[in-house]
């Protein structure tokens, strides 16, 4: 009778789960259907009735783009060029001039043209701004100018360019070239090797594997890998990179998604190259995805001693879908979780302030997990490195300059006007600084601090309360004081300013390559790196 009672109450209520989930997707089905048809006609009755003649393709770009703007960044729609440029970066090959180009809205400028390809031996140099390629004025072009750079090898190209003030025109070849996930890598003394990995392309495991090798036969016992500046990449090699430190059959990562059939654990699936050689993974603002993947899981299973800055934090992961007419959404689709079980994403953008801008977690709401070997770790914010370096932080006023592109520009500056023979030997001194001190001045550099943004609304609000003549005095004493920490910001941020200029002026004489150098002998984190490495107390006592 029991058994038939409870037979009784489970049928019904499979009914009516069956039901309400059936009816939930039929809602949520025709809510679809409903909205489509909406902006289906509205599109329609636009485009034949507004005033002015409109261009559809433009209308519905910005549509989509509005539509996507409010959930995150990296859920965005690729138009055919975009796809292309999106393979050509994940597969690691190129073709066409040979050079790192930033778009701007009406010109592109030259950030680096890599060694002997046909940029570099065109004659071009870090700060010249393209004007016009071949007979496109690239102010007039609505779409990424840095596509008319692209074309088969062996095809011509004439790029028209300002540098100091004049204008030249020259005949490029496009080219073929081949984006190193891994575009250095060296042994720093006879022991330390060190390897630099830029992204998560195809080829990333398989380069950072055979730098290993070669530094592994050069007689290296202790290694550096440099994540510093990585967006990421491709989490399958992410999972592949880790797993040349720890063994077959370790978790590496978990995703998570409302979609089941996303929801996936990796681990690795390969003998490992090396799980004894120390290891120090170093990390800035920068080092995103993928690089978090690596470096967290790392850290989590006490492989590696991470040293640097807290890294970006981007927890999300992203799937492309294709669309019609050759165009593809990247949409994202899950959280990932290091081997501890924390996510590291920083930014929530789906409960934003009330200017519409996500929230970064506050730190009393970061969760603590542990280690293999029970050291805390954070979720919350970025992978938080073992060893920090605070000289590394960027603060408010060097962002604002970077931002701004003003260490570039002063470096531009500083090629033509002075000669460099021996990196090695070169060190920025007291007197360069003060001329790039100058150089702001002359640029009207001003950067407004978050606190003078609330001081400004404070002030605003007064008024209306008409309270400003009962506080002027102390708001006047507050504004004079951010104004002196204003002028006050830039020596007190000297080192830092004049690393990252030393960084930047380095690159335009000896290229990556003579920069990668450099650092081995002169980064703040390359050299504490050593220094854990050398004390192999130091490093055990970090990862107990």
């Amino acid at each position: 009778m029991k058994k038939l009672l409870h037979k009784k109450l489970i049928i019904p209520a499979f009914a009516v789960l069956f039901f309400l989930s059936t009816t939930a997707f039929k809602n949520d089905f025709f809510e679809i259907a409903k909205q489509i048809e909406i902006f289906t006609t509205l599109f329609k009755e636009l485009n034949m009735n507004y005033v002015d003649d409109t261009n559809p393709g433009d209308l519905m770009d910005t549509a989509i783009k509005s539509m996507l703007d409010d959930l995150d960044p990296y859920t965005r729609f690729y138009n055919e060029q975009d796809v292309e440029a999106s393979r050509i970066n994940n597969a690691g090959d190129y073709t066409g001039i040979g050079a790192k180009v930033l778009t701007l809205k009406d010109k592109l400028v030259i950030v680096e043209p890599y060694k002997n390809y046909a940029a570099d031996k065109a004659g071009l140099k870090a700060g010249d701004e393209i004007i016009k390629v071949d007979n496109v004025v690239v102010s007039d072009f609505k779409d990424d100018a840095g596509n008319l750079l692209q074309g088969a090898a062996g095809t011509e190209v004439n790029v028209t360019y300002k540098r100091q003030g004049k204008t030249n025109t020259v005949k490029i070849t496009r080219e073929s070239l081949e984006i190193k996930a891994v575009p250095h890598y060296s042994m720093i003394d006879d022991k330390t090797g060190y390897i630099v990995l830029r992204k998560f392309n195809k080829k990333a495991s398989a380069e950072t594997l055979g730098a290993l090798r070669a530094l592994k036969n050069q007689g290296a016992t202790q290694l550096i890998l440099d994540l510093r500046g990585n967006p990421g990449g491709l989490l399958n090699e992410a999972v592949n990179v880790t797993n040349i430190f720890v063994p077959k059959n370790q978790l590496v990562v978990t995703t998570k998604s409302k979609v089941k059939k996303y929801n996936k654990t990796y681990y690795t699936k390969r003998d490992a190259i090396d799980t004894e050689i120390p290891l120090i993974i170093l990390i800035d603002g920068s080092s995103a995805s993928a690089s978090e993947i690596v470096s967290g899981a790392l850290q989590d299973m006490d492989r590696a001693v991470v040293v640097g800055v807290r890294s970006f934090g981007k927890g999300l992961v992203q799937r492309p879908k294709a669309l019609t007419y050759g165009t593809q959404m990247k949409i994202t689709i899950s959280r990932y979780y290091t081997p501890s079980g924390r996510c590291i994403q920083a930014l929530d953008y789906w409960n934003r302030d009330e200017n519409g801008k996500a929230t970064r977690i506050k730190k009393e709401n970061y969760n603590a997990f542990k280690t293999k070997n029970g050291r805390d770790v954070f979720d919350g914010g970025g992978v938080q490195p073992d060893i920090e370096i605070e000289l590394s932080k960027q603060t408010p006023i060097t962002k604002a300059i970077l931002n701004e592109n003003l260490i570039f520009d002063y470096a531009t500056q500083y090629y033509y006007n002075n000669k460099i023979d021996d990196y090695k030997a070169f060190k920025l001194s007291d007197a360069d600084f003060n001329n790039f001190k100058s150089y702001l001045k002359s640029t009207d550099f001003n950067f407004e601090t978050k606190t003078e943004k609330a001081l400004d609304n404070a002030i605003k609000v007064a008024k209306e309360e008409e309270l400003n003549s009962v506080i002027s005095t102390e708001m006047t004493n507050l504004t004079s004081a951010l104004q002196a920490y204003k002028t006050n910001a830039i020596n007190a941020n000297k080192v830092q300013l004049k690393s990252l200029l030393t960084d930047e002026i380095i690159k335009r004489y000896f290229y990556s390559e003579g920069l990668y150098a450099y650092y081995t002998a002169n980064n703040d984190e390359i050299l504490k790196a050593i220094s854990i490495l050398n004390n192999p107390k130091q490093y055990a006592s970090i990862l107990r």
